[in-house]
């Protein structure tokens, strides 16, 4: 079965949050600097009522408007994300009902994030391949912002707001094989402390802490970048190196490399590391930001707009970060 990619499409908030507005927060940091320590200009954050699902339904709705599928055509919804409208109900029941789909769609959340969109592939691939489903919308969207103290500097410069969508059916971009991998030992690298069963927010979880030079308490998003990056020069080598070996590929075979887009300097580090032309890797983060489950559908809508995409092209997607999770996979294009 040629299981693979029919249409994906995004939307970024209307709000934009530039290194100038960070700059007049952050006494010693300058725009320059930021821009030379993340690889960020400017991310594109949520108001305070609009949510993940806003930015679904939005993303979803422009697969609509493009002709490329109807509502009706869908049965099966999978959203990943980690800012859900409610604890519970599942917010992709919500989207269902707001997008049209037919009550006969199944749907469900799963929370995972810098990784979500290859897990939500092979999802999808599996559903299409026993079965189960036809035509699968995977919608990836994210709010990092809301759990973000303002005075955060580790984070507030690099994340930003997005949702994209993507149709998975028969007959599009072909998804190949998969490499999936968890490391839940690092789980305090990257992890909001508190708004759980294991520990509740209350007044103590919401008092404010330094920590060199950033603001956060246990109610906000906290990132160990350190660890992470060790994390990610350990992991992604190796994923790239399993996923090349289970389609029988070598490097200098792969037309295009679209990486989580985590940051610049990680990024860089990632291609030097594996050999990677430079004319082969895509970068895409100076306007956005790191989109967290988001960043490699935009990715790989941007690059096929820049014309970077072509048919017959071959194209290694690898998401890795909160979980600690990774994965990988190749598209033909």
């Amino acid at each position: 079965m040629n299981i693979g990619i029919k249409a994906i499409e995004y939307v970024l908030p209307e709000k934009v949050l530039s290194n100038d507005d960070l700059a007049e927060i952050y006494d010693d940091w300058t725009a320059e600097k930021i821009l030379i320590k993340t690889g960020i200009a400017k991310r594109h954050v949520v108001l305070e009522e609009e949510c993940a699902s806003d930015l679904a339904e939005k993303a979803a709705n422009k697969i609509f408007e493009s002709g490329v599928i109807t509502p009706k055509d869908v049965d099966f919804i999978i959203f990943a994300t980690q800012s859900p409208d409610y604890q519970l109900p599942t917010t992709a029941c919500i989207l269902q009902d707001k997008l049209g789909i037919p009550k006969t769609a199944g749907a469900f959340d799963f929370n995972l994030g810098c990784s979500a969109y290859i897990y939500g592939l092979a999802m999808a691939k599996s559903f299409i391949y026993m079965g189960i489903a036809k035509n699968v919308l995977l919608l990836t969207a994210e709010t990092y912002s809301k759990y973000i103290h303002p005075l955060d500097k580790s984070t507030r410069t690099i994340f930003g707001d997005a949702g994209a969508a993507t149709v998975v059916c028969e007959n599009g971009h072909h998804i190949g094989e998969f490499d999936l991998g968890t490391d839940g030992s690092g789980k305090n690298a990257l992890i909001i402390p508190s708004g759980g069963s294991r520990l509740p927010r209350s007044e103590v979880t919401a008092i404010e802490k330094e920590d060199n030079g950033s603001i956060r308490s246990m109610d906000n998003l906290y990132m160990d970048g350190a660890e992470v990056f060790n994390f990610t020069i350990e992991a992604v080598p190796q994923s790239v190196r399993n996923i090349l070996e289970k389609h029988n590929l070598n490097l200098s075979d792969i037309d295009l490399f679209v990486f989580h887009q985590a940051n610049k300097f990680m990024l860089d580090f990632l291609r030097k590391k594996l050999k990677i032309d430079k004319e082969k890797f895509y970068i895409n983060i100076e306007d956005i930001g790191n989109t967290v489950s988001a960043t490699i559908p935009i990715a790989l809508k941007r690059a096929e707009e820049e014309g970077r995409l072509n048919k017959g092209n071959i194209v290694l997607i690898t998401g890795f970060g909160v979980g600690l999770s990774w994965g990988s996979t190749i598209i033909t294009w």
